[in-house]
């Protein structure tokens, strides 16, 4: 990773306990980290319009609020890459946690009936979330957060792929799709935090266009941000099957794929 601090900007010196390869307001005297910034988008819009289609249709809660916690994972990332405040960061990393505990829940109660609440999921999950915070705000170890945050991942891998072998195996594309998005950004994540110093020196010698291309952690974001959003979608499309709705997949312009529902359930 880089240095605790490369130029100073608007915001002064970092006070995070990390600070990605990307240089430090190279290209912004008011964003410390361009690239790592404006690649929030993708975290933000894509789930910030599912969850205004969810709401418009009726549909359960849940489902909104695993778009609206994708989207807060983007907008707190946005403010933690702008600034390198320590403030910013958990505005980042906690809610890593309390939006996978959102999608977890979701992809282990899809099988019942429609609007029911299962109350001991919720506690559990809501303790784990809970715990990790206080024990991450009184020791910070960034790595004690990665590997929390990989746990709820693994749980939600594992159910994914029981799902789609076992109960509906014609969504195994979207299932697939989404993992492997999700997989190339981890690969990414961790060749940036590797070979920062390669890289750094690489963009050197590279026109800034082109240069910009080698933000890795940049395209973590957009892959991660892209493969969750799909993650829900696939959560989604289990649920309302299991509901004997007939959800379709369809483009929005082209490129932003959504779930469209039936408003009528099959027989």
């Amino acid at each position: 990773m880089a240095p605790a601090a490369d130029r100073h900007g608007y915001w002064g010196a970092p006070t995070s306990t990390l600070d990605w390869c990307e240089e430090n307001y190279v290209v912004s005297y008011y964003i410390a980290e361009f690239y790592n910034t404006v690649s929030n988008l993708i975290m933000i819009l894509p789930p910030i319009y599912g969850a205004f289609q969810l709401f418009k249709n009726g549909f359960e809660f849940r489902y909104i609020l695993s778009f609206l916690g994708l989207a807060a994972v983007g907008i707190g990332s946005w403010c933690f890459h702008m600034t390198l405040k320590y403030e910013m960061q958990l505005l980042d990393e906690l809610p890593m946690i309390y939006s996978c505990c959102i999608f977890v829940y979701c992809l282990y109660e899809c099988f019942k009936q429609e609007n029911a609440v299962s109350y001991l999921p919720i506690a559990l999950l809501l303790i784990f979330s809970v715990t990790v915070s206080v024990v991450y705000l009184q020791w910070k170890e960034p790595v004690f957060h990665q590997v929390m945050y990989a746990v709820l991942v693994a749980f939600l891998v594992f159910r994914s792929i029981f799902i789609v072998t076992w109960v509906y195996p014609w969504m195994r594309e979207l299932c697939y799709t989404s993992l492997s998005v999700f997989l190339l950004g981890f690969v990414l994540w961790n060749i940036d935090n590797i070979f920062c110093d390669s890289l750094r020196a690489t963009r050197q010698k590279l026109p800034p266009v082109v240069g910009a291309v080698t933000q890795l952690h940049a395209w973590w974001h957009i892959l991660t941000g892209l493969g969750s959003y799909l993650h829900i979608l696939l959560s989604l499309q289990i649920r309302t099957t299991y509901l004997k709705y007939r959800p379709k997949l369809k483009l929005v312009c082209g490129l932003l794929p959504v779930l469209h529902i039936e408003s009528q359930k099959t027989s």
